[in-house]
């Protein structure tokens, strides 16, 4: 017989759905849903397993290891990596028919050489190319274009199917005045494109949204979006918030309540000392499990029985401290929320000075997750 989990995550699948469905509405888009970083912390496998049975583009990832993983769970969707590749990986990718974005002339010809070196069983493969119009992060530069297409165009490189080209927002949820001028980059460039030879009838797919993109700005170009953060129920951009749905509640539970005198300490460093003889519940959480260090000495609070109770000196490896003399019915074995639809993890997020996305994908493997639907709940 197993003890119930210390530390876990209800994983909300009925809520994602919600999500997924505001961001193909929202933006009347072909979707690729990204589920990077271990879908954000929710379970790579898991989430991947519920949304394949969606009409989607592709999942996205970040690393070859990612779309291993994937393909291992005999998932169907198609696979786009977000990154670039490195020389080793690309045999590959190949083999696999994941979807590459193409940066550097370096990986054009090399993708190339092994398509041709290997007519069979894969004769070509799908890419889609990169284009920094303000990341800074990877793609070629938008005054490249015309040289990129010709250079596809060789015989040589034909072997490669150019899909899709795409760029990023960098700040579409701190600077609409930048992301205008890049969207209308953008859109331009697409229109200034159309003729080349290399596109025998349509343009690859143009894709420039991520979630703060689709919610808030319009393209005349773009058939794909790349949701990331709002699949998971949070919004980059406020007033959106109430839209969505958190898909994951962190949860533990109080393991020990004891009362203390004014003028004992609570925790590593002594920074709390009690003014008062207070009631101090000991939850069985910390910075191991993924609760940041950083909302220590903070205001920061969990919820119990959805009241407020104050988290009291440092956070620990293991455990963290509230006072509940607030609460004369806390007793051991309650559940407390550490962050969910009660307490968005956006608060977290604010009281540890960072972003939701860390907070989310630094949710430890220790955390047990546990999937549930409107019909079901699966352990993990």
């Amino acid at each position: 017989m197993s003890s119930p989990p210390r530390a876990w995550a209800e994983v909300n699948l009925t809520a994602l759905d919600h999500n997924l469905s505001l961001a193909a509405t929202q933006s009347g888009q072909s979707v690729m849903a990204v589920l990077k970083a271990g879908a954000y912390g929710h379970g790579l496998i898991e989430v991947a397993r519920h949304l394949d049975r969606e009409e989607l583009s592709f999942f996205g990832v970040a690393s070859v290891f990612e779309a291993r993983k994937i393909k291992t769970a005999n998932i169907s969707q198609r696979i786009y990596l977000l990154g670039a590749t490195i020389a080793n990986e690309r045999e590959e990718v190949v083999a696999n028919s994941w979807v590459p974005c193409l940066s550097t002339f370096e990986e054009i010809d090399h993708f190339a050489q092994i398509c041709n070196e290997k007519r069979t069983p894969f004769p070509t493969i799908a890419a889609h190319l990169t284009l920094d119009t303000g990341m800074g992060r990877g793609g070629f530069l938008p005054s490249q274009i015309g040289d990129v297409l010709d250079y596809l165009s060789r015989p040589e490189n034909r072997c490669i199917k150019l899909e899709g080209i795409g760029s990023h927002l960098p700040s579409a949820d701190e600077d609409p005045a930048f992301t205008r001028v890049q969207i209308q980059q953008f859109d331009d460039l697409m229109s200034s494109i159309k003729g080349h030879p290399l596109f025998e009838s349509a343009l690859p797919t143009p894709h420039l949204f991520n979630s703060a993109g689709l919610l808030d700005y319009t393209s005349t170009t773009t058939q794909l979006v790349r949701p990331g953060l709002m699949l998971y129920g949070v919004s980059p951009l406020p007033h959106w918030q109430n839209k969505l749905q958190p898909v994951m509640t962190l949860k533990s539970r109080v393991s020990l309540i004891r009362s203390l005198p004014a003028g004992h300490g609570i925790s590593y460093g002594r920074s709390t000392i009690l003014e008062k003889e207070t009631r101090v519940a000991t939850i069985g959480i910390g910075y191991g499990d993924g609760v940041p260090r950083a909302i220590s000495g903070q205001g920061a609070h969990v919820l119990i029985a959805g009241k407020r109770a104050p988290l009291l000196g440092r956070v620990t490896m293991d455990q963290i401290m509230a006072d509940v003399s607030e609460l004369p019915d806390c007793t051991v074995g309650d559940e407390v929320e550490i962050f969910g639809p009660n307490l968005l993890v956006h608060q977290v997020a604010e009281w540890a000075k960072t972003i939701p996305w860390e907070v989310l994908t630094g949710i430890t493997p220790r955390v047990a997750r546990i999937y549930q639907s409107q019909t079901d709940v699966l352990p993990h």
